[in-house]
């Protein structure tokens, strides 16, 4: 495809609508838009009738004109461009492709609690086990709420434990659904990369009815195909950077040259995704019922790293003991009649439902309750594709060569999956009593019961068959388990304006789970106005998390073209042959302050600095290597034996040339979070339109304060992962401009510096023994914990830098808009990582400072994606 070829379609349907548009009426003016601050929130506080420019704790609420601007239909998109203290995951590694993650003030996307109509979202069948900044993220996929599902996001930048439980230590995000009773809207998305790569294409509709006189039922249907997208060129392992074989390679190689490699190395997957999502209730007089829920189905491909045809078909020793190949035969390995090598493919099949339904209403003289139950659940199947098994490949052709059948391979396995399910029944209680202060006094109270299950489901045979398929080895039976747990929670919750002005909000919470114990917590917030333009107001309270069933039960081995990594559950026999024992609870405290400012009519501005401390933070491990890069490490043979304990089977070939390690979770530090919100906003009316400003920043810092596991467990390319992979600041200043028919969105986002320690694929020295330009070591010659730590590492950075998003639209007519925009504006890519200075490689060994396999691959831990620009055009259609 062409570039830009994506906008074609939206472009023809556009011009179809031309001819009749100029025929139109002009459009009346159209009126300045709201203050998003008046709207009525039900985010972090029980009152009734809370503005958000009223509310004791920082509230950003999101309008639907908000999300409407942005160009991707993808609420992590929508989040991260709009709110500053919010940072999406652009992409992934193996499954964590299929689970993008976010999360609020640079802690994890475990830390962030998600609502749907103030009810608890389940989380995700997918954990991250890859190390990274969303190391251990199992956190719900906000990806499966369609954006025009949507009538507003409401964003609490508060530690909020103590009101809704587990996950709220960095915040909530409550998605509100859409009410109306009747019209809807569709729309049409059509864009793709600067590189022509990742042609998306989107449809979605969404339309209100009236159920009888009292009732609604609104309805969104949600459908978005993506291709793939690539990062780098070439392979390292093959060829040398102008294109030609490496020393190294089989002469039979010379047709992977040039360009032959191309456009091979995985980024974003080729996913197709579709959502139907209701929400509806019915008033019977006092008592509403209501119910909203939504089933989705995802599935997608990832490209894994590739294998080249020795991975395969070539050994240089006895096969079996019995018969060496003479020589490598091309012809034999898959009856191929070139040498190719492979590209394997993890194939992912999701389906996730879940649905809620209630009654609220009032009875006795003022007593209002809301009663639930929300039940979600989702299944993860996992297959690889286009791939072959190493083991049954030889066996088969050492028979070949016994005049026994023909030399082949099953080029497809299904590897198992995860199921996950989450029923949480709810009862929330509240009354206003008056008691002669400045307002009636706030009394709510209530329960919660949440039963959570977990189930890893085993492979095929052909997967689980030694070392399994090449990219993604099955899940065996040591693997496979059905886990599950249950909580019970009280709460109770006092709000009170004593004087004119001051307001007081005091609430406490205790929860008890059956797998690690109980927990209290609370929560103390007030605000004070002294006029109708400066308020102060702060928070102090505690909080807890709860580990995931994943985190504590998640077990297989992750695997690449040169290494082998086992995810060892913690608690079991095998870790706690290596010290990693069960995880509990992490705890922590927050403290915020700030002040709300409207100096003027219709300008807010608002300021808040916060310190969040969590206690035994849970955290996975770095690798702990038996072998790395070939050569066996000291305390190498306890981490074999705990992986023979685990039925783990290694290729054989790593212990001479690759790596082989474990890791695990663990409560492995404390950190120390602290940072400053700000956010202003200002609607100006002009003689021929009118211009929404504002400009919201976040600066945000996280130190570990205790790392209670030390090196090489948690060492410090770990450390920078917690501590540097989260820009220091987000800027983000926006213009809304509208003109009669016309409208011009404008957005530019300013991040601060991003940096992780990295390290090369081997010790790096210079030919005299130096450290190389840019590295240090992290213990010169030292052992620590009985491990030799004499590692290399080089920083990676990021650096800071201005993303423009522009977007411009057209009403043709009342009912018709086209809107054509881009993200990234000027395709900005994060660096590409530096070669190493004055460090002779061998044929084969990556010259970059992170070891990278592919030529020019940006680093994937800035805050904006490897892919650049992203250009699209939309056709919305209301009725």
């Amino acid at each position: 495809m062409t570039r830009f070829a994506a906008l074609k379609l939206s472009l023809v349907l556009a011009s179809s609508w031309t001819a009749c548009a100029m025929a139109q009426e002009p459009q009346t003016a159209q009126e300045p838009q709201s203050d998003e601050g008046a709207a009525i929130i039900v985010t972090g506080t029980r009152a009734m009738g809370m503005q958000a420019a009223e509310a004791a704790a920082p509230v950003q609420v999101l309008s639907q004109e908000a999300i409407s601007h942005v160009g991707q239909p993808n609420l992590n998109q929508v989040l991260t461009q709009i709110v500053p203290s919010f940072t999406a995951q652009t992409q992934g590694t193996d499954l964590s492709s299929f689970s993008l993650s976010a999360r609020l003030r640079g802690l994890s996307p475990n830390h962030t609690l998600v609502l749907v109509n103030g009810k608890r979202r389940h989380g995700n069948g997918i954990l991250q086990v890859i190390s990274g900044a969303f190391q251990g993220s199992a956190a719900p996929s906000i990806d499966l709420i369609p954006p025009d599902s949507v009538a507003r996001v409401e964003v609490l930048q508060e530690g909020a434990a103590a009101v809704y439980g587990t996950d709220a230590i960095a915040g909530v995000i409550n998605f509100i659904l859409k009410d109306q009773t009747e019209g809807g809207s569709f729309k049409v998305t059509g864009g793709q990369y600067y590189d022509s790569e990742g042609e998306l294409f989107s449809a979605s509709g969404n339309m209100g009815f009236r159920l009888g006189e009292d009732g609604f039922f609104n309805l969104t249907l949600f459908h978005r195909r993506q291709n793939y997208t690539t990062v780098g060129q070439g392979q390292v392992q093959v060829t040398k950077m102008d294109g030609t074989l490496q020393p190294n390679a089989p002469a039979q190689w010379s047709n992977l040259t040039g360009d032959a490699l191309a456009g091979i190395n995985g980024g974003q997957p080729k996913t197709k995704l579709s959502i139907a999502f209701y929400n509806m209730g019915y008033d019977f007089g006092g008592v509403e019922l209501y119910s909203f829920g939504d089933y989705a189905r995802r599935e997608g491909w990832a490209k894994q790293g590739y294998r080249h045809p020795k991975r395969i078909c070539y050994e240089t020793g006895n096969v079996g003991g019995n018969v060496t190949p003479a020589a490598y035969d091309p012809n034999i390995c898959f009856g191929n009649t070139g040498v190719v090598g492979m590209v394997p493919l993890q194939h992912v099949v999701e389906d996730e439902y879940s649905f809620t339904v209630g009654a609220k209403g009032e009875f006795g003289g003022g007593w209002n309750y809301d009663l639930s139950t929300t039940y979600g659940a989702q299944k993860d199947s996992i297959y690889t594709e286009s791939s072959a098994h190493r083991e049954i490949w030889q066996e088969s052709y050492q028979n070949q060569l016994r005049g026994i059948g023909t030399a082949n391979s099953p080029t497809s396995a299904y590897d198992g999956g995860f199921k996950l399910s989450q029923t949480t029944v709810t009862a929330d209680i509240r009354k206003e009593f008056d008691t002669g202060m400045a307002s009636p006094l706030t009394v709510a109270f209530g329960g919660e019961y949440r039963r959570d299950t977990y189930e890893i489901l085993q492979g095929d045979p052909i997967s689980t068959y030694k070392t399994g398929v090449q990219s993604f080895p099955g899940y065996k039976a040591t693997d496979a388990g059905d886990f599950a747990r249950s909580s019970k929670a009280g709460y109770i919750n006092f709000i009170a304006e004593p004087v004119d002005g001051w307001s007081v909000d005091l609430a406490g919470r205790y929860e008890d789970y059956t797998d690690f114990g109980d927990t209290a917590i609370w929560k103390a917030t007030t605000r004070y106005d002294f006029s109708p333009a400066f308020a102060i107001r702060g928070t102090a309270s505690t909080g807890f998390r709860a580990p995931t069933l994943a985190e504590q039960k998640y077990s297989t081995i992750n695997v690449g073209p040169t290494s082998a990594i086992a995810q060892l559950p913690a608690g079991t026999p095998a870790a706690a042959l290596l010290g990693f024992g069960s995880l509990k609870a992490e705890k922590s405290k927050n403290f915020s302050a700030g002040f709300v400012l409207r100096p003027v009519p219709k300008l807010a501005v608002t300021v808040d600095g916060y310190l969040i401390k969590i206690k035994d933070r849970i955290t996975g491990t770095a690798a702990r290597n038996a072998v790395l890069n070939g050569v066996a490490q000291p305390g190498g043979s306890e981490i074999l034996s705990a992986l023979n304990a685990a039925g783990i089977v290694l290729d054989s070939a790593l212990f001479t040339s690759g790596t082989i390690g474990v890791s695990s979770f663990t409560n492995g530090i404390d950190t120390r979070t602290w940072g400053i919100d700000f956010s202003a906003a200002y609607p100006v009316a002009l003689d021929f339109g009118t211009l929404n400003l504002s400009l919201t920043a976040n600066y945000n810092k996280t130190k570990i304060t205790n790392n209670k596991v030390g090196y090489p467990i948690f060492n410090a390319a770990s450390e920078s992962n917690i501590e540097r992979s989260n820009p220091d600041y987000k800027v983000v200043a926006n213009a809304l401009f509208k003109s009669g028919r016309f409208t011009l969105n404008a957005r530019e986002t300013f991040y601060g510096k991003t940096s992780v320690l990295v390290r090369p694929a081997f010790n790096a020295r210079t030919p005299s023994g130096d450290l190389p330009a840019g590295g240090f070591l992290i213990a010169d010659g030292a052992i620590v914990n009985g491990v030799n730590a004499n590692q290399l590492y080089f920083n990676g950075v990021v650096k800071a830098t201005a993303i423009t998003d522009l977007e411009a639209g057209f009403d043709f007519t009342d009912a018709v808009t086209f809107s054509i925009g881009a993200n990234n504006l000027f395709n900005k890519k994060p660096e590409i990582p530096k070669l190493l200075e004055g460090v002779v490689v061998g044929a084969g060994v990556s010259p970059y400072i992170n070891g990278a396999g592919a030529y020019s691959a940006s680093y994937g831990h800035g805050p904006y994606g490897t892919s650049g620009g992203y250009y699209y055009a939309r056709l919305d259609f209301k009725f």
